[in-house]
Formats: structure tokens, C-alpha cells, sequence
């Protein structure tokens, strides 16, 4: 019989990050140390502690002890914005940056901040990233959803909310100007018709892992 030992690890990022004082990392290595309860309560999506542990509710990684990529113990809350329009051919384009970490090209967002609503975030990101603001833009809120990042652990875990908005028809060469920022090596419109478009329209790269099931669905035309 084959038994295999679970695997504890904690990015050296991480570990910099608290040693620096960084505000998207928890500071304590000892998640038993942390109010659960608290942290329950406000979950977007429930899961249970075990012996003062979080346990990833939706996915078993490789990493079965520690945070592997990620700073916060337990679920780690983010919005993420797609904005697009449609060209005077009736072609459809969505925003998306080339994030700076190398994990490809992936919808604008990040953390929601404490006291801050999804769709406020989604457009605080958005802005921080591509430098597009867009104050009057009505925004549709998805559910929150589990996010199958490849730098989580069974003990540390993203879930997202989707916001999404429709800048309406442009001609080609008037499309809102962007330019990357923050966490972004580039920001770029690409043509998004499909997923396949999408990843057929990219210019280098490929689209971050944890964000294909979501892009997948969010593009496919029975969603629109």
C-alpha cells in the first residue's frame, strides 16, 4: 500500500510579503491563531475549520498545509471586471491586461478591501490597472464563484465576483484609450466574439489559468 505525505509549503513571496508588512498577507503563520468565526460569517462561499484550519471547500490541491502563492489563510475575496463593446462590424472586444507576475492575460481585478462592495472594487481595479475609468457605467454583478487558482492550497482560496459592463458601439481606431498600471505588464482590447476568438486574438501568452472557466463561460453566446 502506497501512502503518500501531505505536502506543506508557503511561497518564499509570501513569506517576503509578511515580512514586509505587505496588506494582502496575512501576518500570522499559525492559522489556528485566527477568529474562524468571524471569518465564516462573512465567507461568500461556506467552508468548514478543522482543528483551527480552513479547509478549501470546492477543490483538494497539491499543497494540503500552508498557503502555497497566496497570503490570506482561508477564502480570499476579489472582483474582477469585464468590460467590452462592439465594433461598427458587429465584432465584440473585451479589456484584458498581460499580468506582470508571468501568469498570462486575464481580466482586471483583485482584492476587495474591507467595507468595499464587488462592483466598487471591479472599478477601483479596473482604473489601478488600465488607467480606463468609466464613472457612469451600469454594471451587472454576478454570484460570487470559486476561483480554481493554480497558486492555492487547501488552505488558502479565491472566489471571485464577476462584474460586467457594455461600453456600447465604436468605430475602429476610437476605442477608449488604456494604458497598463499597477500589477499589469500591458492592458489591451482583443477581440472576444468567443473564447476561442479570444485566445486565437491574443498577442503573445496565453489567458491565466484561473481565469479560463470563467472567461469560457462568461463568453459563450447563451450567457450574453
Amino acid at each position: 500500500m502506497t501512502t503518500t505525505t501531505p505536502v506543506t509549503y508557503t511561497h518564499p513571496s509570501v513569506l517576503a510579503g509578511i515580512a514586509a508588512g505587505a496588506d494582502w498577507a496575512d501576518p500570522t503563520m499559525d492559522p489556528t491563531l485566527i477568529d474562524w468565526t468571524t471569518r465564516q460569517a462573512h465567507a461568500a462561499i461556506p467552508f468548514t475549520v478543522i482543528d483551527g484550519r480552513p479547509v478549501n471547500p470546492c477543490q483538494q490541491t497539491p499543497v494540503r498545509y500552508g498557503r502555497n502563492e497566496l497570503g490570506h489563510w482561508g477564502e480570499q475575496l476579489c472582483a474582477d471586471a469585464l468590460v467590452s463593446l462592439t465594433d461598427t462590424s458587429g465584432h465584440r472586444w473585451i479589456l484584458l491586461i498581460e499580468r506582470a507576475d508571468g501568469h498570462g492575460w486575464a481580466l482586471p481585478g483583485g482584492y476587495v478591501d474591507p467595507g468595499e462592495t464587488p462592483g466598487h472594487a471591479a472599478a477601483r481595479e479596473l482604473a489601478e490597472e488600465t488607467g480606463l475609468t468609466i464613472p457612469h457605467a451600469t454594471w451587472a454583478i454576478e454570484p460570487p464563484r470559486y476561483v480554481p487558482d493554480p497558486r492555492a492550497s487547501d488552505e488558502a482560496w479565491m472566489v471571485t465576483v464577476l462584474a460586467r459592463t457594455h461600453l456600447g458601439t465604436y468605430a475602429a481606431g476610437t476605442f477608449p484609450a488604456i494604458a497598463h498600471a499597477d500589477d499589469a505588464a500591458q492592458a489591451a482590447w482583443i477581440r472576444a466574439d468567443t473564447y476561442d476568438a479570444l485566445t486565437a486574438h491574443l498577442p503573445c501568452c496565453d489567458i491565466f489559468a484561473a481565469h479560463r472557466p470563467l472567461l469560457t463561460s462568461a463568453l459563450n453566446p447563451a450567457n450574453l
